[in-house]
């Protein structure tokens, strides 16, 4: 199916978590009704959503029945099992494909994937046993940084290796799941791009943000980045050549390294909307959630630029306790996820100060 979706078309989401939330908001304003599917059944997205499925993602009957009741699918976060998501595409078109999930669920896939299609990554090796771990960091060097394959996120599934007495422990540390081992990069910034990509091939792409991290959790992101043009031509050349190569449709985070010499490096990609790119919501006429919708329906992308700068605040944990000083803050504007449980490390909202271009 290419042909665009009319207003009042169901567009299903699989996961119901914030960006699932904010997507539904998004297309609530548009006229498009969301169903969430999603395995708890007070998920922050279901309480802005038409209609909510509460079933378990291996669940196939249920996500076929989801599938079929709605116009098209997209999904919030990348780790949607492959059964989940070949079952909802019997019934819909999956906007991003099945594809980018692949890629992207998989560290070497999504590396060496990266690697062929013009956007360069540190060096890497698959790490499978211990005297695996030890002839990688023979040939990579020292520091470098173990991670899981599969299912690492915030910091989770990696560890340090400083020196290779530590490598024992880090294979360890993995409890057996096949691992990769990424060299260190020398960079002076981390920055980012959200691209996006319609279902006519256009490409549309935001300014890049500068982000700090701290703990492997995004802390704060700082848009348009200060960088020169040359670096975001580059940025925006490694997205739409990579967002081709998948045959995307929607909204994917790059995750990128600057080193000192000016190289960039992709660290990773994440086939949805994504935490760095928040500031969008209030700093631009057309975020990224808004984007991501309009490329699942069918519809033509969006301006990407930004009418103000934007300082995006995570709110971590306890963070999110300050909401009301917040509210009484100038130019910051709140965004809260709607979870009732508030736990260390867990994403609770956000808050985007603006500032003038």
């Amino acid at each position: 199916m290419t042909d665009a979706l009319a207003p009042c078309a169901r567009i299903g989401i699989l996961g119901g978590g914030q960006l699932g939330r904010m997507l539904a908001l998004s297309a609530a304003r548009l006229g498009l009704d969301v169903v969430i599917f999603d395995p708890e059944p007070d998920c922050p997205a279901s309480r802005v959503a038409v209609e909510t499925i509460t079933a378990a993602y291996d669940d196939l009957d249920a996500v076929a029945k989801f599938a079929a009741s709605v116009d098209a699918v997209t999904y919030e976060f990348e780790n949607v099992p492959a059964a989940t998501a070949a079952a909802a595409a019997e019934h819909a078109p999956l906007r991003p494909g099945a594809l980018a999930l692949d890629v992207a669920q998989d560290r070497l896939t999504e590396k060496t994937f990266l690697n062929e299609h013009g956007a360069r990554t540190v060096a890497f090796r698959a790490v499978d046993t211990l005297e695996g771990l030890q002839a990688a960091i023979s040939e990579l060097g020292l520091p470098a940084i173990l991670k899981t394959r599969r299912f690492g996120y915030d910091g989770k599934g990696q560890a340090v290796i400083r020196e290779m007495a530590e490598a024992e422990a880090a294979f360890a540390a993995m409890n057996g799941q096949p691992a990769i081992l990424e060299a260190f990069a020398d960079f002076t910034m981390e920055l980012s791009i959200i691209a996006a990509r319609g279902l006519d091939g256009e490409v549309a792409a935001y300014p890049l943000s500068k982000n700090r991290h701290s703990g492997g959790i995004l802390r704060e992101s700082f848009a348009p980045a200060e960088i020169s043009e040359d670096l975001s031509n580059r940025a925006f050349a490694m997205a739409a050549s990579v967002l081709k190569a998948l045959d995307y449709v929607g909204v994917m985070g790059m995750e990128l390294f600057a080193l000192k010499d000016g190289t960039l490096l992709v660290n990773e990609i994440a086939p949805r909307v994504h935490n760095t790119g928040h500031w969008t919501q209030d700093a631009c006429h057309v975020c990224q959630f808004e984007q991501h919708i309009r490329a699942v329906a069918g519809w033509p992308l969006g301006d990407t630029a930004p009418h103000s700068s934007a300082q995006m605040i995570n709110l971590i944990g306890h963070d999110a306790d300050g909401w009301e000083s917040w509210l009484r803050s100038r130019k910051a504007v709140l965004h809260l996820y709607g979870k009732r449980e508030t736990r260390a490390g867990r994403k609770m909202g956000h808050v985007n100060v603006l500032g003038p271009l």
